[in-house]
């Protein structure tokens, strides 16, 4: 196999951005000028190849690797080096489409839905996010307060009304994924809920929402009456 030194300068990913814009490369030749080189016998552009071929050509499983899943697929040529800059450069797409969805006040349950299912989507663990608001319902700081395995995740309600009161907020937004798609609260997500909803009275505190986001839509419990 020729390298890609060898190919057409159109064919060449980096030499075709430039002669024919980024929109005119596929997949595999955006990944290929990630890896930046290949082995002996494959080209950069055959190794980006075999990495969507383990992936079944899903950018949606990709963007959920992480550095160790990557090698682990044992693409011969495809070290650490390589899967780190793969991950980064897919961490910035993430970061890039939560910050266009990114609202600086709250109007609807569909404005933080959207943005913490850009930002939460492509993890395969759970993450409990809180959403600190003032009295005009803008935006104080937004954190993560938990992260748990793949069944779930536990929530402070103590560590969350402490960082509430340090910023001020007079109004919070629970905010967790679902990474097995499914939207469906369940009975420790209605506990939870509940408990942190108790706490924030005797602070004054209002608990505007309780968000459920996947990759398949969200779940609100103000929208559903449950609050």
């Amino acid at each position: 196999m020729s390298g890609i030194k060898n190919w057409s300068i159109d064919d060449r990913p980096r030499e075709k951005m430039l002669l024919k814009g980024v929109d005119s490369l596929s997949n595999s030749e955006l990944l290929a000028i990630l890896l930046n080189n290949g082995t002996v016998n494959k080209s950069a552009v055959d190794l980006a190849k075999e990495l969507l071929n383990k992936t079944e050509n899903n950018l949606e499983k990709l963007g959920k690797l992480s550095v160790k899943d990557i090698v682990g697929l044992k693409v011969k040529g495809l070290g650490q080096a390589k899967a780190i800059a793969i991950v980064a450069a897919l961490e910035l797409g993430i970061r890039r489409n939560a910050f266009e969805n990114k609202k600086e006040k709250i109007a609807s349950s569909s404005d933080v839905a959207k943005y913490m299912q850009s930002l939460l989507q492509y993890k395969q663990h759970e993450v409990f996010v809180v959403i600190f608001m003032n009295h005009a319902n803008k935006i104080i700081h937004h954190e993560i307060v938990s992260e748990g395995g793949i069944t779930g995740t536990v929530a402070d309600p103590r560590l969350i009304l402490k960082k509430a009161l340090q910023h001020n907020a007079t109004s919070i937004i629970l905010c967790h994924n679902h990474p097995s798609g499914n939207l469906k609260p369940s009975a420790a997500d209605a506990a939870i809920t509940h408990k942190i909803k108790q706490a924030a009275q005797f602070l004054d505190i209002i608990v505007a929402d309780h968000i459920i986001v996947s990759n398949e839509g969200y779940y609100s419990f103000a929208d559903e009456g449950i609050l």
